[in-house]
């Protein structure tokens, strides 16, 4: 019983209390029936007491629900009001009986005070009655408001920086209507002027209705950095402003031809920002244009809050400045010091003060400092310290790029609380530190760089203590959520002194495996300069040894599957292709079985479509097919087979017709119907690679010559026995089959199994097996004008019955004569007036159309799917998804899933993102009917299973993932929701193996950010780590050791 169940329990005894208190008010002027009617209204009091406490005993382990809880609360209030009444009514009807009046004197005399404990008894239940009403009508218009209110954007603060007197004026100046649009926060290196920049935004003025977000530049994104060259400037500044798009929520017109055009995307901010209140915080600005570029958007009541350290951007005029001076952190910079020692204030030794003084009380160097000296008791340890810093700080390398002149002391004094810092870790965390000036540093670096790096150092399973010790001394950073590191800006100033001793260590003083096996990290994440000396270190490995060859490549695999995003995997495999593809006839055709293996695997997770199409016709004449084709005679490695197997059908697919032939005589098809086998789930992803491939490239001839392997058969018992994704494959693959050759009269599929199918290979299949005999003549035509004419009539029976009529026909719209019959008629277009319908004794009529468009897309394909677009009944569909009336919800999705998986599904998902409605469906995710938010979340599943990347990136823009997890934690947690929407992506054929594992390694790191510390983490992270397990069982080969030493 939920709250709105325990409302309608005590509405019924309300309601029945009513009549009762009008019984009571007859008593008043016939008090032989006051006892009855008094003894009456008692009992109903008392039932509302039982259902109070039943309702309490029944709910005990439920009544920290707020809304159950306020409903029990309000009838309990209700009880109490009406005790009281209800013995003063009894007390009254005594004292009248024992004064034994007249019953004029009685009234003229006590003005009728029965009456009056009746009106006042009646007034109670009105009032609980109007008020269970008003909050029901009030929920439903604050839930209507609250679908179109999009989630407020927050910034984390940082641990262990306090707000200070400037952090306070900050807010003040933002809280002024009258004050400049741009806020700059400016001052020395280190001074914490993102710190306080972060509190300020953590907790912004309420008039920022759309909270606050953070976008990051730092010297990355500077014309110095570019070397003054405008364009790769632009090209940066653009990838940003992309970025800050994407968290905002605004997706939809992001093109990856314009991602790089900064004038289109600054065109694209001005509509993203258009009437939003938003405080923005642009940290680390280096380019005064930056700013000027979100200060002149209009139409809207934003704020910028600007940090930076570059006199340039002090220049903008129409800005208030704040400048954080050594007055404004001396009150902060003791609390920054104890948090960071983990002392408290009377452990602290005295000559801390001394110390404070030294560091200039600059936030970044204190916590440094702190780190390095903590729990630490002995004043003379501190005293050391003091004395230690002064000549690290002499002595520390100057800054390489660009800082102000004035900040020189400052810096220096920064650098020689590294310096002190390193100096009291262990060698092997100084040296990874050192190691780590190659990467760029620009965004932040996942943890399996910072571990390869590692690796050619030291011993790997020292890594974690290593890292360790560096976190701890504030030198470098881990995410909460996510396994990436990040730095602070003048640690990479720092660092960018060391890149030569960083190199020696990488590329030089390691050996040749070890280099081999750290270069393609380079080329990703390393600095320009490295990026450069790292490609040509690649292209030699890849001529030299098959040993080192072979270490390249699973270090490029292991590469690949770092990557963070979608965006980032595109542009790590655009690098490697362009290295891979001219070397491929190189790499192959060599007589070493082990680098032709990791190649084929290689090419598998790198090549795009287009790479195969650019590179693979040039193999045709250089004997690949031969090669490939005799190691598959002698290998036995499943991984190996399997590789090999994807590279010949790719071959074949962007190949000559003689090339098809040759292929499909050296595929191992008895190979490939042993590995359909429900046991062999792991190779799965691969097989269906290889039908599709070759059925696409052979067409009839090569369906017939998987036929003859009975492939056929093995996919009909994985329809039987397999896997919720090897059956999803298995449809469509047998789909394909039939579409090309008929099923072989021999074949398992046959009219009397294929009841035994699950149902979705039922509907899809059927029409392949059934005999045309059995389907009725086609009715004559002015049948179906009679029917659609009937289809107007005020009768509703007379409606349903033309419609019933109707299934025969447009179950015969596959042939083209009805088809076309169909299609010059008017009935989709009345078909889409009953849809709008809006009385609910309509509600059959809609379902009924529902059902016949669900038909009519099914047998009449894409001409039909395109008369439905036309009168535009997807947005009808999706509203019908929405209302509150469950069979209504059950046909409209019905119809739109096998609109979606028919022919023309992808006219129909384009129509669904042009529309923007994935939006309208996430946004019913937060719905409080449940049966609502499971229509809308399977259709976004299905979405989903049909995408392609770009239209996954904006699924998880939109907080799908996010809102499926507040959908978990409402529903018990057996995380089963969200491991559907990772079966989803296993389903989506417009994936690679290389963009389904990062999109679902991103699913997991939203999940773990957005559940921790919640009571079902540990189960709902379990089932999807179980999920990515098993759909990963047959990954690259590479992913269970670098194989480099």
């Amino acid at each position: 019983m939920d709250a709105l169940q325990v409302v309608a329990s005590a509405t019924q005894i309300v309601s029945g209390m009513i009549g009762a208190v009008t019984a009571l008010e007859h008593a008043s002027r016939n008090l032989d029936e006051a006892p009855k009617r008094i003894q009456s209204l008692d009992e109903f009091v008392c039932e509302l007491e039982k259902l109070s406490r039943r309702l309490k005993q029944k709910h005990v382990y439920k009544l920290h629900n707020p809304q159950l809880d306020h409903k029990i609360q309000s009838l309990n209030a209700l009880i109490e009001r009406l005790h009281p009444k209800i013995s003063k009514a009894r007390r009254i009807y005594s004292r009248s009986k024992i004064k034994n009046m007249a019953k004029v004197v009685w009234n003229s005399m006590a003005g009728d005070p029965l009456g009056k404990i009746g009106d006042s008894i009646r007034a109670d239940l009105n009032w609980w009655l109007e008020s269970q009403s008003l909050a029901h009508n009030v929920e439903k218009a604050v839930e209507s408001t609250a679908r179109d209110v999009p989630m407020r954007l927050k910034i984390n603060t940082e641990q262990g920086y306090p707000i200070s007197s400037k952090g306070n004026f900050v807010k003040s100046l933002l809280e002024q209507e009258d004050s400049h649009r741009v806020i700059l926060i400016v001052g020395l290196s280190g001074i914490g002027k993102s710190c306080l920049a972060r509190q300020v935004a953590s907790d912004p003025p309420a008039r920022f209705l759309g909270g606050a977000v953070e976008l990051g530049f730092g010297h990355w994104c500077s014309r110095s950095a570019c070397n003054g060259n405008k364009f790769e400037y632009h090209k940066r500044l653009a990838r940003k402003v992309c970025k800050f798009l994407v968290k905002i929520g605004f997706w939809k017109k992001i093109m990856n031809e314009y991602s790089g055009d900064l004038e289109h995307v600054c065109y694209l901010l001005q509509e993203a920002l258009y009437g939003k209140s938003i405080l923005i915080l642009l940290d680390d600005v280096w380019e005064q244009d930056i700013v000027e570029r979100f200060a002149k958007l209009y139409d809207n009541n934003c704020k910028y809050l600007v940090t930076t350290r570059n006199e340039a951007v002090y220049e903008i005029t129409e800005a208030e400045k704040v400048e954080l001076s050594k007055d404004d952190i001396t009150d902060i910079s003791k609390a920054v010091l104890l948090y960071h020692s983990l002392l408290s204030e009377e452990e602290l030794p005295g000559v801390a003060d001394g110390l404070l003084e030294r560091c200039g009380h600059h936030p970044l160097t204190v916590a440094v400092m702190g780190k390095a000296l903590r729990k630490e008791l002995r004043a003379e340890k501190w005293e050391k310290a003091i004395t230690n810093l002064s000549t690290y700080a002499t002595c520390a390398p100057g800054p390489v790029s660009y800082v102000n002149e004035k900040e020189a002391e400052n810096t220096l004094t920064i650098f020689g609380s590294f310096e002190f810092s390193l100096d009291a870790m262990p060698e092997d965390s100084r040296k990874l530190f050192i190691a780590l000036a190659a990467l760029s540093w620009a965004e932040p670096v996942p943890e399996a760089c910072v571990e390869a790096i590692w690796s050619v150092i030291g011993q790997e399973s020292l890594f974690p203590l290593v890292v360790c010790k560096l976190v701890e001394g504030s030198l470098l950073m881990k995410m909460e959520t996510d396994p990436l590191y990040l730095v602070h800006d003048m640690v990479i100033l720092y660092l960018d002194s060391k890149i030569n001793d960083s190199v020696e260590i990488l590329l030089n003083e390691s050996t040749l495996e070890g280099t081999a096996y750290i270069c393609p990290w380079l080329l990703i994440f390393g600095k320009e300069n490295i990026k450069l000396n790292s490609e040509q270190k690649i292209l030699h490995f890849l001529s030299a040894e098959a040993k080192q060859a072979v270490v390249i490549l699973n270090s490029i695999i292991h590469v690949i599957m770092a990557s963070k995003s979608i965006s980032e995997l595109d542009s790590s495999r655009a690098s490697f292709s362009s290295i891979l593809g001219p070397q491929i006839a190189e790499l192959i055709l060599t007589n070493s079985e082990s680098l032709i293996a990791v190649s084929a695997e290689a090419i598998t997770n790198i090549f795009s479509e287009d790479d195969y199409c650019n590179y693979f016709p040039s193999l045709e004449n250089t004997g690949i097919v031969s090669t490939l084709a005799s190691i598959l005679e002698i290998c036995e490695d499943p991984m190996i087979q399997t590789n090999i197997s994807v590279i010949l059908a790719k071959l074949a697919e962007f190949g000559s017709p003689e090339t098809v032939n040759k292929v499909l005589e050296a595929i191992p098809f008895n190979q490939i119907a042993d590995f359909l086998s429900p046991n062999c789930e792991e190779w799965h992803e691969s097989i269906f690679t290889i039908l599709m491939s070759l059925t696409k490239a052979g067409k009839s001839k090569a369906v017939e010559k998987m036929f003859a392997f009975e492939i056929d058969k093995s996919l009909l018992k994985l329809l039987e026995n397999g896997s919720e994704v090897a059956q999803h494959d298995a449809i469509v693959t047998l789909k394909t089959f039939y579409e090309l050759e008929s099923p072989p009269e021999n074949g398992s599929l046959r009219p009397t199994n294929l009841n035994l199918l699950p149902w979705q290979a039922r509907f899809r299949l059927e029409r392949f097996v059934l005999s045309d005999g059995n389907v009725p003549v086609s009715p004559m035509p002015q049948m179906l004008e009679d029917l659609i004419h009937k289809l107007v009539d005020s009768d509703k029976m007379k409606m349903l019955e033309a419609m019933q009529d109707l299934i025969p026909i447009v179950e015969k719209a596959s042939e083209p004569i009805m088809r076309d019959k169909i299609l010059k008629s008017q009935l989709i277009k009345r078909l889409s007036e009953l849809l709008q319908y809006e009385h609910s004794e309509k509600n059959s009529i809609k379902s009924q159309s529902a059902f016949l468009l669900t038909k009519l897309a099914c047998s009449g394909g894409e001409p039909c799917i395109k008369m439905f677009l036309e009168y535009d009944i997807i947005p009808e569909l999706v509203k019908m998804m929405q209302c509150s009336v469950t069979d209504l919800q059950d046909a409209a999705y019905t119809a739109l899933h096998q609109m979606l998986f028919g022919s023309g599904g992808s006219l129909i998902l384009n129509r669904v993102l042009r529309m923007s409605l994935v939006e309208r469906m996430t946004q019913s995710l937060e719905s409080k009917s449940v049966k609502t938010r499971d229509v809308n979340m399977q259709c976004l599943l299905d979405i989903v299973e049909l995408g392609n990347k770009a239209c996954l990136e904006r699924i998880f823009s939109l907080q799908v993932v996010e809102k499926l997890i507040k959908v978990e934690k409402t529903s018990g947690g057996s995380g089963e929701i969200l491991v559907r929407f990772l079966k989803g992506m296993d389903k989506c054929k417009n994936l690679s193996v290389a963009e389904r594992r990062v999109m679902k390694q991103q699913v997991i790191r939203k999940v773990r950010a957005v559940i921790r510390g919640h009571k079902f983490e540990t189960r709902i992270v379990g089932a999807l780590d179980a999920c990515v397990s098993e759909g990963s069982k047959g990954g690259t080969s590479s992913s269970t050791g670098k194989q480099r030493k």
